[in-house]
């Protein structure tokens, strides 16, 4: 896998009209200029996803915001990996908070939609992180949320994964308490998160492939902030939220890293 900065634009359960969905991809493909180090992936609502990959430019790919892990079958209102993969896409965000915390998803469901979007010749996108910035234990000292909850995480859902299909997913470092809410991690806190999920990484496999692995960052990204995780805490890209809805806010981030 190569390690070309990635860009996720994920646009949840926006917009509400096919219409709309098709105006956004526009504006943003239309002024999107294709760049050797740089790769642009934008995950729209599934029912979108084959209108827009039919008019799609070769200066974007496509992502699914989840999957089933099953290829096909009776599982009513479910979407398989096989399914996605026949249609054109090529990422799938797996674990998200959001269908962590309104779907129930655990570590094990997740472990098997992992498993089973790389039998389908897919992109992991691995979502993983806290939920509360600080805790503290009866007696007032600090409990370092960051790694405990992440180095769970990561362990149940890399479980029975081997290395070198770990080379070919991403994993999104995306603390709850800075989801949506315009209070985003300091570029401090994400590299040290970056350094720890590597570390992990080592522990579980071993320090080769800790360093090639792909680790991104998700929270309340915007232009202003972007080159803070992608230049000074170093990750391997971002995973953009809100301001993926916005056309030419989204362009503007995929500037500030391109220059």
């Amino acid at each position: 896998m190569d390690k070309k900065i990635l860009i996720i634009g994920n646009w949840k359960c926006n917009p509400v009209t096919l219409k709309e969905a098709k105006n956004l991809f526009g504006m943003i493909s239309g002024r999107m200029t294709k760049n050797k180090d740089t790769e642009v992936v934008i995950c729209p609502p599934f029912v979108y996803l084959s209108s827009l990959i039919d008019v799609s430019q070769d200066k974007v790919v496509f992502g699914a915001q989840d999957c089933f892990w099953e290829q096909k079958g009776a599982f009513t209102g479910e979407i398989s990996p096989l399914e996605l993969k026949n249609l054109g896409c090529q990422y799938v965000i797996v674990g998200h908070s959001e269908r962590r915390k309104y779907l129930k998803e655990t570590d094990e469901m997740i472990n098997k939609e992992i498993k089973m979007v790389l039998k389908s010749r897919l992109k992991p996108i691995l979502c993983l992180g806290e939920e509360a910035r600080d805790t503290f234990n009866s007696d007032g000292k600090p409990l370092n949320e960051m790694s405990l909850i992440v180095a769970e995480q990561l362990e149940k859902a890399l479980l029975g994964i081997s290395a070198s299909r770990i080379r070919e997913m991403t994993i999104a470092y995306e603390p709850i308490w800075a989801i949506g809410t315009g209070s985003a991690c300091s570029s401090d806190d994400a590299m040290k998160a970056g350094l720890f999920i590597r570390k992990t990484l080592a522990k579980i496999y071993d320090r080769t492939t800790a360093e090639k692995a792909r680790i991104i960052y998700g929270g309340s990204v915007n232009s202003k902030n972007v080159n803070e995780y992608v230049k000074e805490a170093r990750m391997d890209g971002v995973l953009v939220g809100g301001a993926s809805l916005n056309a030419s806010e989204f362009i503007r981030i995929i500037e500030k890293i391109n220059n």
